[in-house]
């Protein structure tokens, strides 16, 4: 089996409370995201300061015409982060671009290229109120397939879709994978789960792992129980 990592989601308002649960989580974690929500509020500090604790998954998701997608990589390699997510759905060109901006701007310690396939909130119901028939899995390969051929460093799924990819793909691409939760955990808005450890056996490289760790009681002890529970 495959070596998994944790990455924690430090999706906080601010950057106070990020840092805390960072110094909290970071002996059990090999990455620290940085989402939407802190990068909205604090910017590019939110990056530098919580980089200084694990390397950074900045899950920016973007999504836009190639030109503006390789301008917006330009501007954010600077800042260090060890990933960066754009959404494969924007197309083969639009990933080869921000590849190549990635290249362009960080050279041998470029920031990689994370392409998001199907986010993990998304059914085949609501994928299909899309205008996407066929169901997750089926999209997922789709797109997965797209963002390899178009230079993405590794893919950004569900668990549900970890299995399929490796079986379609194998051991190539990098699987970062939200939508964990350890048993007993309420799924919040996320439709496509499993646990920690099923996620793992399948061949995840990286989970991702947000409010069971950052809503505990003791967010340090949660991170290690996982961390554990991986191997």
């Amino acid at each position: 089996m495959r070596r998994c990592g944790l990455c924690v989601a430090l999706d906080a308002p601010d950057l106070t409370m990020a840092e805390a649960w960072a110094g909290a989580v970071a002996p059990h974690a090999g990455l620290l995201k940085v989402g939407l929500e802190l990068f909205a509020a604090e910017g590019g500090a939110a990056v530098r300061r919580i980089a200084a604790h694990r390397p950074v998954f900045l899950d920016v998701k973007l999504h836009d015409i190639p030109n503006t997608v390789a301008g917006a990589i330009r501007s954010l390699a600077p800042l260090g982060p060890a990933w960066i997510t754009v959404h494969a759905a924007g197309g083969a060109a639009m990933v080869e671009a921000a590849r190549k901006a990635a290249e362009d701007a960080g050279g041998a310690a470029r920031p990689r290229i994370l392409a998001v396939t199907v986010l993990t909130s998304l059914d085949a119901a609501a994928l299909s109120a899309t205008g996407v028939a066929g169901g997750p899995v089926q999209q997922v390969l789709r797109l997965a397939r797209l963002a390899m051929a178009a230079g993405a460093d590794g893919l950004v799924c569900s668990p549900r879709e970890v299995r399929p990819i490796r079986d379609a793909l194998g051991e190539l691409p990098v699987l970062v994978v939200p939508g964990v939760r350890p048993a007993g955990s309420a799924a919040d808005d996320q439709a496509r789960t499993a646990t920690p450890e099923q996620v793992a056996r399948d061949g995840a490289d990286w989970i991702v792992v947000g409010r069971p760790i950052t809503q505990a009681g003791d967010p340090g002890a949660a991170a290690q129980a996982i961390a554990q529970a991986l191997g």
